[in-house]
């Protein structure tokens, strides 16, 4: 039960940047990525942002309508300016793109864009591989920052490569990005507080100095992370043979869950509903964003004792055989007069 070092253990950390930048990462062998052990995902973004507010502090992060409501917290409580970019479209229970592009277009040159990698919590709603194309052509256009918060690597399509298209797409652009991974929810290592933030650097002189400042605003504010869950994720991603298990069973999760909305999708369907629920399908990963009304909701919670948040955000991993028709019947019963 020794200390980590302040910057964790070296070897998660190795793996962590592995699993996100690609096996064979030009930018890891050129030694170009500053990283660190962080305190999950929140951690993360709050290392970052301590990290933007002292070295940039005339900026402002934008972040997505809507995110993550502890995205707010952690910017805001480092000092650093929030603003908003379109996202989510409420009609088509979609992509705001048009809107998007035109909030990246117009921002100052640049800015710093928080961007949701994969599996955007709380919609549901990512963009197509063509659309990253284009919000990372934009944004070199404009000399933007993107900064990734990537908590379901995985949890999205069953496949961790494909989660991380997105970054891949702005690396092979040539932007500097910074990145926060989590391990709460793709090893269940919730409670282990377990995660990387890397910043790709110019250079690895750049490098080595971004991560020895990294380390400095980490030692007063928790001192050093915690050891048990980076012994499991580097345990894991080290052996080959656990590796090849854990990439399987994060593939059953997926899969389930993806089973899970096209079942209630089929449920509400057949029970005759007057609303279209397409959107379940279409959106991916742990949440789905329903459409629902607050008054709606709380129908489902006096009436159905059926609990979810009053923006009508469901998660998917709460549903399974045994329960989803029920669920199907309850949603169906408030929504049909709307």
């Amino acid at each position: 039960m020794e200390y980590l070092p302040m910057g964790g253990s070296i070897k998660m950390v190795e793996e962590s940047l592995k699993l996100a930048y690609g096996d064979n990462s030009e930018f890891i062998n050129d030694k170009r990525i500053a990283a660190v052990q962080a305190l999950s995902g929140t951690g993360a973004c709050r290392l970052f942002a301590a990290f933007q507010q002292r070295f940039h502090p005339n900026t402002q992060i934008y972040i997505p309508v809507p995110t993550w409501a502890n995205h707010h917290n952690i910017w805001r409580d480092s000092g650093v300016p929030l603003k908003t970019f379109r996202y989510y479209h409420p009609e088509s229970r979609g992509l705001d793109f048009s809107g998007l592009m035109d909030d990246i277009k117009n921002a100052p040159d640049g800015s710093f864009f928080l961007l949701h990698a994969c599996a955007h919590n709380p919609t549901g709603v990512d963009p197509s591989e063509e659309q990253w194309r284009e919000i990372s052509s934009q944004m070199k256009a404009k000399g933007h920052f993107p900064f990734f918060d990537m908590a379901y690597q995985g949890f999205a399509s069953g496949n961790p490569e494909r989660d991380a298209k997105a970054i891949r797409i702005f690396l092979d652009d040539g932007h500097l990005l910074g990145l926060a991974q989590s391990y709460a929810k793709n090893m269940g290592l919730y409670g282990q507080r377990v995660g990387c933030l890397s910043l790709l650097c110019e250079d690895e002189k750049q490098a080595v100095a971004v991560k020895s400042q990294l380390q400095l605003i980490a030692r007063p504010m928790y001192s050093n992370p915690p050891l048990h869950g980076a012994l499991v994720v580097s345990t894991v991603l080290g052996d080959p043979e656990l590796k090849t298990l854990w990439l399987k069973e994060v593939k059953v999760m997926a899969d389930r869950i993806i089973g899970m909305r096209a079942t209630l999708r089929e449920n509400l369907e057949n029970l005759g509903s007057p609303l279209p629920w397409q959107h379940i399908t279409n959106q991916i990963g742990m949440f789905c964003y329903s459409g629902m009304t607050p008054e709606q909701v709380d129908r489902l919670t006096n009436e159905f004792h059926i609990y979810m948040t009053r923006n009508g955000r469901i998660s998917m991993a709460g549903l399974n055989t045994g329960n989803v028709g029920y669920v199907a019947n309850a949603i169906n019963e408030v929504t049909k007069s709307a």
